[in-house]
Order: C-alpha cells, then sequence, then structure tokens
C-alpha cells in the first residue's frame, strides 16, 4: 500500500508538470515556450508611483500608477458608499503586505436549511423591521446610517465567517484555461486512492449574459472572471453600484441615483481600473533564500510525499496569449498568457471537514465545500485558513479533514524534525 502511494504521488507530480507545459491540459498546439510569471510584492500602498507591473499593456491615457490609485480611493455617502457596507475602498480589505495583498478582514454570511434540507439565503430586517434585504448570503456589518443597520434574526441559525482574499497574481488565475482546472479535477481521485475529488463549478459571467465560465474566485468559486468578481465586490462590499451590479440591496437612506460608478474621462469605470490594477500584478514572490535550505527543499519533498500537493498544486500554466476567455470580453495579453504560476493550489471546491454551509453558485453539495486556499504569500499571513481561526500552521493541517484526512493523518505521524521541515517549506511560501 505504501509503495502504491508513493507511486500515485510520482504520477501526481508528472501530471502536473505536464500541465505546466501544455497550459490547458489538453492542447496540441503549443505557440510558444512558457516562462515564469514575474513575482515581488511590487505594489506599495498608498504609493503607486513606485508600484511596478507585470508588464501588461494600459488603455490609452492610463497608467498602472492610476488604477492604484482607483483601488485605493476612499468613498463617502456622496460618492455612493453604503446604504450598508463593510469598508470605505478596495484596499481596506486587500493590504496586505501592499495593496491587493489578503487581509485580517472577515466578512458575515448567513443563511438557513429548508425543509428538504438544502441552503437558503436569509431575509435580513432593517429599519426597525420595516425593510428587509433578501437575495444573498452576505451581511454587511456597516450602515451609513442606524436605519440601514442589518440585524440578523434567530431563524437564520447558519453562521460563517470568511477572510479577504489575496487578489496579487489574479490576472494570472483568470487566464487559466477552464480545461487545466478540469484536468486536475479528474486526475485527482487517482493520485488520492479515489479520496479528493476537487469539484468544478460553472459561474456567470456578469459582463456576457447567459455565458458561464470555471469558477475561480471567492471561496465558492462562485466567479468565473475578474470583472464580475470586482462588480460583484463593488456593490456587496461598499454598496456602489456599477454597470454589473447596477441596483443596490435597499433603498433606504439612499441619495445617489444608480449606477453610482460612472466612467471617468479616459472612458473607464472604477470597475475598470480595479480590473486592470488586479491584472497588472505581480504574483506572491517565495522567500528564496529560506526556499533554498536544506530545511525547506526537505519540506518540499515532504509537502509532496504526505499528499498536500494533490489539491495544493505547486506549478500550472495559463493559457497561450491571444486566447479569448471570459464570453469574449477578454483576451488573454502577453503579460499574462503562457505563464507559469506557482499557487500551490487548485482553485477547486473540497470537503476538507471546514465547510461553512453556504451555498453561492454551485449545487446544494457544495454547501460543506470551499475552494482550495492558494498557499503563495502564505509567510504575509499572522493567521490561516478560510475563517483565520487557526493562528499556527500546524493547527491549520490538523484542521484539515474528509478529502484531507489522509495527508493530514501524515503530517502528524512525520518525525518532529520531518514536521518542522515541513512547516520551515511553508514558511518560504
Amino acid at each position: 500500500m505504501l509503495k502504491s502511494h508513493w507511486r500515485k504521488v510520482l504520477l501526481c507530480s508528472c501530471l502536473f508538470a505536464t500541465l505546466i507545459v501544455l497550459g490547458t491540459g489538453l492542447a496540441t498546439v503549443i505557440a510558444k515556450s512558457p516562462t515564469e510569471a514575474p513575482a515581488g510584492f511590487n505594489t506599495p500602498s498608498f504609493n503607486g508611483a513606485q508600484s511596478v507591473s507585470n508588464g501588461i499593456v494600459e488603455p490609452s491615457g492610463d497608467t498602472f500608477a492610476k488604477d492604484q490609485e482607483v483601488y485605493e480611493e476612499n468613498h463617502s455617502v456622496q460618492t455612493g458608499l453604503g446604504p450598508v457596507y463593510n469598508a470605505t475602498a478596495c484596499v481596506s480589505c486587500h493590504e496586505n503586505p501592499n495593496s491587493g495583498g489578503a487581509s485580517q478582514f472577515t466578512e458575515l454570511r448567513v443563511g438557513h436549511k429548508d425543509e428538504n434540507g438544502n441552503f437558503v439565503n436569509p431575509t435580513i430586517f432593517i429599519n426597525d423591521g420595516m425593510n428587509t434585504i433578501i437575495g444573498r448570503s452576505i451581511v454587511n456589518d456597516r450602515a451609513i446610517g442606524p436605519e440601514a443597520q442589518e440585524h440578523i434574526p434567530a431563524t437564520e441559525n447558519i453562521h460563517a465567517l470568511r477572510a479577504a482574499l489575496n487578489t496579487l497574481g489574479d490576472g494570472f488565475v483568470e487566464a487559466i484555461d477552464d480545461r487545466t482546472l478540469i484536468a486536475i479535477a479528474e486526475q485527482q481521485p487517482e493520485f488520492s486512492e479515489g479520496r479528493v475529488h476537487g469539484e468544478v463549478v460553472q459561474a456567470p459571467i456578469f459582463e456576457a449574459p447567459g455565458q458561464t465560465r470555471v469558477g475561480r474566485f471567492g471561496w465558492k468559486d462562485q466567479h468565473s472572471s475578474l470583472l464580475s468578481f470586482i462588480g460583484d465586490a463593488y456593490l456587496n462590499e461598499m454598496g456602489i453600484t456599477n454597470r454589473l451590479r447596477p441596483t443596490d440591496v435597499t433603498t433606504v437612506l439612499k441619495t445617489t441615483k444608480d449606477p453610482e460608478d460612472q466612467p471617468d474621462d479616459l472612458g473607464l469605470a472604477d470597475i475598470d481600473h480595479f480590473a486592470q490594477f488586479i491584472r497588472g500584478t505581480m504574483v506572491p514572490p517565495r522567500d528564496t533564500t529560506l526556499a533554498a535550505t536544506p530545511a525547506a527543499l526537505k519540506g518540499g519533498e515532504l509537502f509532496r510525499r504526505v499528499g498536500c500537493s494533490v489539491c495544493h498544486v505547486e506549478s500550472i500554466t495559463t493559457a497561450p496569449v491571444g486566447t479569448v476567455i471570459d464570453g469574449g470580453m477578454f483576451t488573454v495579453p502577453e503579460a499574462l498568457g503562457d505563464k507559469i504560476i506557482h499557487p500551490f493550489g487548485d482553485f477547486l471546491l473540497h470537503d476538507i471537514g471546514t465547510g461553512d454551509g453556504i451555498v453561492q453558485v454551485g449545487p446544494q453539495d457544495t454547501a460543506n465545500k470551499l475552494r482550495t486556499a492558494p498557499l503563495w504569500g502564505l509567510r504575509t499571513k499572522p493567521r490561516f485558513m478560510h475563517d483565520l481561526r487557526s493562528l499556527s500552521l500546524e493547527d491549520a493541517i490538523s484542521r484539515h479533514d474528509g478529502e484531507a484526512r489522509e495527508p493530514a493523518r501524515r503530517f502528524r505521524e512525520l518525525s518532529p524534525e520531518e514536521r518542522r521541515a515541513l512547516i520551515t517549506f511553508l514558511n518560504s511560501l
């Protein structure tokens, strides 16, 4: 049995090496040899003049510094903030270690089950019960006045906290071909004795109504394009309506006209600048000094041997330059195409025993599934897992169950020296 396990781990490594070369997992024509994606924490907060992009070409008249400036802009009621919201700027929730990174913030989601055991979005009361907010699981912690403050009734007995996600390098994630993610999902059962099988969900593309794509953004893979993800967040996190999400969730205390996000003198709305900024960021870099130490090198071998890399996929190649994605609304540019990235994640949904009970885009069986957390940039985080409840990597690993039960068990069976080596490897990410 042990030999069989190691043989499958080797095959797993070979598969993902193949995905590096093919880019789409099924491609028969390779446009060019893939190269490493540029890496770096190069977007210092509130100092966009010193920021360096991945080389993406900007729209006419635009600059990467301008995109970052808009990303960091604080909003007020006069510019459309609210009526309910979580933050006043994108950077408020995405700033560690710099603009676009992860955060210590969590958002609240709630709901309940119907008589058939299916998840149902909540009915949230505001304005002393005279008004309600429906149709979404997120609950905003803040409001522009007490009349709009959301209050959760006792009937909504499913409660979940989710960490704000890193967005650095997400332009490369968007540029992954659907078939690459599907191929990873299809191979995982073979390399895990049937225990692991990432779920692929089809998420709507807001900028291409009626079309879908493999989801990859959000804890439930509820978005497949960056513009969709951004437009939805602008409404749900800041209460600012835009062309993709043109209607506020409530009119209580509202004074501005929808949609509030209007094009500037370049013809670009805020959501366009946000998308350009994120698409222009580099991928989170490794700590190359620590990664080269004997302990980290040994830890990397153990990471693969115990089976972590089945879900925390080390290397993926983006689609070729010129590939049309997002329902025909975006063409992969030279800065993002044919690039090798090292996300240490598969961008698929898994049940590892920490599910939050919430259903968004996927079917009801996704209630207890979450997207594999990409581990790139892990060393910048003081807390771990989707809810930030783990204060050490050891604790985070111990919480892995379900599909990840065997890798967690194998980690516990390592010698103290081996466990330290694996943690050293993780600290290099």
